[in-house]
């Protein structure tokens, strides 16, 4: 019994000393493709680190993300998750043609944060309307992937929550001119048998983006060219976003297309406090040298930027937006001379601020997903520093 016992101590101490061994020879990997992202690497021994407690949190992800054949234990984790029938994995459902879609309920969103918003965005509208007229104010509130493309859910799964429903009646009730909310879901669901969102990420496709710009040019009295009109280029095929990253499930990497136009000659580009400058909408090194191909347009998310183009029009915008409006604003280069992009989760900027201090701005676009809407904590720089129109009962319309 003894032997049994001594010979157990042995290779249980010769298992884990091989363990260390294969952590200290083994190349480290810095990004998992399967997975999306960045990896932990060793950490170095820093004596601060190792006093906070840092240092042993940074090892401990290390080991966990450095662990041999690690992409291939997450690749079979997921797949004992699907034999076991779990309807969604991470909280993302496998629907239909290889597309991946994120599964929200009503309990992830904060109630009070939407009142907020519906009323904060609702002021900022009304009081644009006021001051250019409704025919040069649109607001867009696009619907998820979910919402676009119902027929790639599984049977058994909600395109709409509650809770989205009201946001966006909520909205609309609100709103002095109720026609200038833009509902965009009929027009994406009559495409949804076309390649109009990423089958791995969030974001719609540039195809998707086209659509709807054609429908908001209808709207707003602009002329959309035709899709003939474009030169389409793939510029990456090699795409897992979001989504993917969620779930890990295999499924046709995406295509990134990038549609140039009639009026993409002799534009400049601005931003990042002068750290983007450019004569294009398409950032492609950029977006090569991370894994979000999405960052093709105008490379990432910042506080403001600024577009001028050719167009004499005597138009100028300024879009208040989330990341959705990035391949949307290259299809306005023909309708506007200059285009301002804010972006309210970034910077401090007041945006009232901003359209007092650029005179030439005519138009006012806001752009959001349904989703980031009901979400974004940052919507109060939309909020008129002095006075504003009175504010709408978003609790009694919830309650209602």
């Amino acid at each position: 019994m003894d032997k049994i016992k001594i010979a157990g101590i042995v290779l249980f101490c010769t298992m884990l000393s091989a363990g260390g061994l294969v952590y200290c020879i083994m190349p480290q990997k810095e990004f998992s493709d399967l997975e999306n992202r960045l990896l932990q690497t060793r950490p170095q021994l820093v004596l601060e680190e190792l006093l906070n407690g840092s240092y042993q949190e940074n090892y401990e992800a290390y080991l966990n993300d450095q662990m041999p054949s690690r992409d291939g234990w997450v690749w079979m984790a997921v797949q004992m998750e699907r034999l076991l029938g779990k309807k969604d994995i991470n909280g993302v459902y496998i629907g239909k043609d290889g597309y991946l879609l994120e599964k929200f309920d009503d309990s992830e969103y904060d109630r009070a944060q939407i009142k907020e918003n519906i009323d904060v965005l609702s002021q900022f509208l009304n009081n644009a309307v006021q001051k250019y007229g409704k025919e040069r104010v649109s607001c867009i509130i696009l619907p998820d992937k979910a919402g676009a493309m119902p027929g790639k859910l599984p049977a058994y799964a909600e395109s709409t929550t509650a809770q989205e429903k009201n946001a966006a009646a909520g909205l609309k009730k609100s709103l002095d001119e109720p026609d200038i909310l833009l509902d965009l879901q009929p027009e994406l669901q009559k495409h949804q048998n076309e390649y109009i969102y990423y089958r791995t990420d969030h974001h719609w496709t540039t195809l998707g983006a086209y659509y709807a710009y054609c429908k908001w040019a209808e709207q707003t009295g602009h002329k959309a060219p035709g899709l003939d009109s474009f030169q389409r280029e793939t510029a990456f095929d090699d795409f897992y976003g979001t989504t993917y990253n969620k779930a890990h499930i295999r499924v046709p990497m995406d295509q990134v297309e990038l549609f140039h136009g009639p009026f993409e000659d002799g534009i400049t580009v601005e931003g990042d406090e002068g750290k983007i400058r450019s004569d294009s909408f398409y950032f492609k090194e950029a977006a090569k040298a991370g894994f979000n191909r999405y960052q093709v347009f105008f490379s990432k998310n910042t506080a403001k930027i600024q577009i001028s183009t050719k167009a004499a029009t005597g138009r100028s915008l300024l879009v208040v937006k989330d990341s959705f409006a990035n391949c949307f604003v290259p299809f306005l280069a023909g309708d506007y001379e200059k285009i301002i992009m804010v972006d309210c989760r970034y910077g401090n900027e007041n945006v009232n601020d901003i359209l007092e201090s650029h005179d030439e701005i005519t138009d006012v676009l806001v752009l959001y997903n349904i989703r980031k809407f009901m979400q974004d904590k940052n919507l109060h720089k939309l909020d008129k520093k002095a006075g504003g129109m009175e504010k709408f009962d978003a609790e009694s319309f919830f309650d209602e």
